[in-house]
């Protein structure tokens, strides 16, 4: 549970018009989130049906008002603001999803807003803002390495057809989160155009209907063995699938990257302070268990190694909440391209915080922690994964040093121009 002084030090760190969504957003994942999560489990069948409880939550949650808070424009409230509720869902695996703030739906409807065109709010936007609909965002490849997005090669061939202009696209995703569930309709998808035989070095995205012919799903990818049901990862085929020009983004080529950047920046806070929540779960559970068991005659919280766990755990819960609150801060003040380091900065370290806490849990559990009677290895699972989901810690930490050497250089005296970035 979080307790009073973490909810209350929270509150007082709010914009004002955050505080009375962050009171609802806390009593409803506390009552009604975290209660469902059996329920839920139980009645999952696979990747047939959304069980009625999420949508029962989903229905409160609109009634609550706390509905789409990730569109901080449409709630007046700042980026640090949704940091801290980010870190409120994390508390609970159905809240992101319940609250219709779940990845990856975020960052397309983000992109839908700042990108799409008219048409296709109308037709994408508007049902996914609705909770009606889910998207996918369909960018990593299993031919090549991805973590370098120019290697990216789904092909959009240009080709008219029945007088309209458009592609047809050709390639294979993976990892693509979402696209098994059953209210899926629209997938983004990142690829380079291919004019006169020849593929474009510009990438591109375009939006694709989900129904569309010529898309096979492969197969459904686990991760530690979760299928992560009814959502899904998957593995998806396009064979000469064709859209109209106009699905491109921004209806013109070249703006793939700009898009991308446009997306994930953001995303990597919601996504941070989500697996701090997680934590701070795992952490409470842990000291519960410390507390209640006995071994070599004492309860676990009396000996030396269990207090030098939870003095670990505590300091490790700390840091990661703040790296990643003054990263937020930062974008409010001035804005996410100015705060890409500190973006990849939170990216890899605070998961490496927060694997450590699950391990120590994990370990305090013993057999128990290895086990579905607890949500740790679930959690565990969920934070690894971070770890390379929107960019592996290498790009990141490669992110960060070259800020650090320009941050150098201008303290040097030296002018950083184009030539000399890229040479960094």
């Amino acid at each position: 549970m979080t307790s009073k002084d973490n909810v209350g030090t929270m509150i007082d760190a709010l914009s004002p018009n955050a505080m009375p969504l962050f009171s609802k957003l806390v009593d409803f994942i506390k009552n009604e989130c975290r209660p469902a999560e059996d329920e839920f489990e139980e009645k999952l069948e696979g990747f047939k049906i959304i069980p009625e409880i999420l949508l029962t939550l989903q229905r409160r949650a609109k009634e609550l008002g706390i509905w789409n808070l990730f569109m901080t424009h449409v709630h007046h409230i700042t980026v640090h603001d949704y940091g801290l509720m980010s870190e409120q869902m994390g508390t609970s695996f159905l809240a992101a999803y319940a609250t219709n703030c779940a990845a990856p739906d975020t960052g397309n409807m983000e992109v839908l807003h700042d990108f799409g065109t008219p048409a296709q709010k109308q037709r994408y936007l508007n049902p996914l803002m609705e909770g009606s609909m889910r998207s996918a965002f369909l960018m990593t490849e299993p031919d090549v390495a991805s973590s370098d997005a120019r290697n990216v090669c789904t092909e959009f061939k240009k080709e008219t057809r029945n007088g309209v202009e458009g592609y047809v696209i050709s390639g294979r995703k993976w990892w693509s989160t979402g696209a098994e569930d059953p209210r899926c309709g629209v997938f983004i998808v990142m690829g380079r155009v291919v004019d006169k035989g020849e593929m474009s070095k510009y990438h591109t995205m375009l939006v694709v209907p989900a129904q569309s012919l010529g898309i096979t799903l492969v197969r459904s990818l686990t991760v530690f063995g979760y299928d992560d049901a009814p959502f899904g990862h998957a593995e998806i085929s396009l064979e000469d699938v064709w859209v109209s020009q106009e699905d491109a983004l921004l209806s013109s080529e070249g703006c793939g990257f700009k898009i991308a950047q446009s997306r994930l920046g953001p995303g990597r806070i919601h996504h941070c302070m989500r697996a701090i929540g997680l934590a701070r779960r795992c952490f409470e559970i842990m000291v519960e268990r410390m507390l209640t068991r006995k071994v070599f005659g004492k309860e676990m919280a009396r000996h030396g190694m269990s207090q030098e766990k939870i003095a670990d755990c505590k300091s490790d819960l700390d840091c990661a909440r703040a790296i990643v609150l003054l990263c937020a801060d930062k974008i409010d003040r001035i804005g996410a391209k100015a705060a890409r380091g500190d973006i990849s900065m939170i990216k890899y370290a605070v998961p490496d915080f927060v694997l450590r806490i699950v391990d120590k849990a994990m370990q305090v559990h013993g057999g128990m922690g290895m086990c579905e009677d607890t949500m740790l290895p679930r959690a565990y699972s969920y934070v690894r994964t971070l770890r390379i989901a929107d960019g592996p810690d290498e790009v990141h930490k490669m992110v960060v040093a070259r800020e650090e050497c320009k941050a150098a250089l201008k303290r040097m005296g030296v002018e950083v121009g184009a030539a000399t970035r890229s040479k960094l």
